[in-house]
């Protein structure tokens, strides 16, 4: 079965617990689970890493671009100003959709800029948990 890479970032271990008003109280788990189930049904498996580091996204996008067709990120905070993302991402032939379980741009104003978002194929913000099943509809449509 193909595959296809989902990369989460800083925190995003601590779902559930960490600001479940604006995060919700499900687990980073539990959105995986959905999506890796929304991704068999397009006949991918869903490979997930998450990471509290730049470092270790940005070596994990580079191994990606022998791996895997495609990637879905969401990069945390690293979103505002992790520029080696966003080279490592430009340098990724594939498409990329960022996602977001909150609508940075209804946020505190230093979130609203994206240093992802220029090197994205597309972008699925503030729908919560649901975000990641329709990340994995987007990156298999933009695969076709």
């Amino acid at each position: 079965m193909k595959q296809i890479l989902l990369i989460s970032g800083p925190n995003l271990n601590l779902l559930g617990n960490r600001e479940p008003e604006i995060y919700g109280e499900s687990t980073l788990g539990d959105y995986v689970k959905r999506a890796e189930s929304v991704a068999a049904e397009h006949g991918y498996e869903l490979i997930h890493r998450q990471y509290n580091d730049e470092g270790s996204i940005v070596e994990e996008i580079q191994l990606a671009r022998n791996t895997y067709p495609g990637i879905i990120i969401n990069p945390g905070a690293l979103t505002h100003y992790g520029w080696s993302i966003h080279d490592a991402l430009a340098a990724f032939e594939g498409p990329v959709i960022e996602l977001h379980l909150s609508n940075p741009n209804a946020r505190e104003s230093w979130r609203h800029t994206s240093v992802v978002a220029p090197v994205a194929t597309g972008a699925i913000i503030g729908l919560g948990g649901y975000g990641y099943e329709l990340a994995v509809h987007a990156l298999a449509d933009a695969l076709k």
